[in-house]
């Protein structure tokens, strides 16, 4: 699976679609006159108002990591003001939009034990299942950001069904599994090359168990029946097969068992007499 990568512009664009936070600041206030490139703040005490918009005018500028310094500067401010809360959040989007995805996660995972009612608390759990979605590798590599975006979305989907996060939360879960099955795949056709059917055939039977609705089903069973006629379990290959011809009986994969079990010459048509009888 190739998992899609967000582009700042598409980052940016996530504020208007999910947070009604900025959209709250109506009011017009001065500006602080920072170089661009500028990152450490000196200690000024200044009304709580200006800091956060200065904050957010960072942001819209892509200054993101001034966004979030001058954001942080907010809570330590004005650490028991509204505006506070709404900082502690938007620290953590701007960490996110600047690709700082450790301590995004970090700083989502505080927000969530500080306020685990807040209305924005299912947006912190579907930024947290970004954050580790964005740095999925590729199925030869480790699979822990997988995982843990896994868990992540998981949790948006459980706790917050109704949110108008889940919905793409759900597409991502079907693309994270989906990866996970082609890393159980991956290392099951290396089993199988060098000839450890019984590691491979563990690993097939993982992705039938464990990721059902996954596009790699077909290709699981297929090679567990590859691996059992290496093994030369002819009833076991004969069963799997059946299987996979009962639920996919049009895949390839299903033909391709069929002419290794019976002539690997022929392979079979829809229609033939006996292509359902499996």
């Amino acid at each position: 699976m190739s998992c899609e990568r967000i582009s700042p512009t598409q980052k940016m664009n996530s504020i208007s679609r999910h947070l009604g936070i900025v959209a709250v600041l109506a009011v017009s206030l001065v500006i602080s006159a920072c170089a661009a490139d500028e990152v450490a703040l000196e200690y000024v005490e200044t009304p709580v108002e200006q800091l956060y918009n200065d904050a957010v005018n960072a942001l819209e500028q892509e200054q993101y990591e001034v966004a979030a310094q001058r954001f942080d500067e907010v809570e330590r401010q004005h650490p028991y003001s509204d505006w506070s809360t709404k900082a502690q959040m938007m620290a953590a989007y701007s960490l996110y939009m600047s690709n700082s995805y450790d301590e995004a996660v970090l700083s989502l995972d505080r927000f969530i034990q500080l306020h685990p009612s807040h209305k924005d608390v299912a947006y912190a759990y579907y930024l947290k299942g970004l954050a580790y979605y964005e740095q999925i590798s590729d199925v030869g590599r480790d699979q822990k950001m997988t995982q843990r975006s896994l868990k992540a979305f998981n949790e948006l989907v459980t706790r917050f069904p109704d949110s108008q996060y889940t919905a793409d939360a759900k597409i991502k879960l079907e693309l994270t599994n989906d990866h996970l099955a082609g890393k159980e795949m991956d290392i099951g056709r290396y089993y199988l090359g060098r000839g450890q059917y019984l590691a491979a055939i563990n690993r097939f039977s993982a992705v039938v168990d464990q990721y059902q609705t996954t596009t790699h089903v077909p290709e699981a069973l297929h090679r567990m029946v590859e691996s059992y006629l290496a093994l030369g379990v002819v009833e076991e290959a004969r069963k799997v097969a059946a299987v996979l011809g009962h639920n996919y009986p049009s895949s390839e994969w299903y033909l391709d068992s069929y002419a290794i079990l019976e002539d690997p010459t022929v392979r079979p048509e829809e229609g033939d007499a006996w292509y359902k009888l499996w």
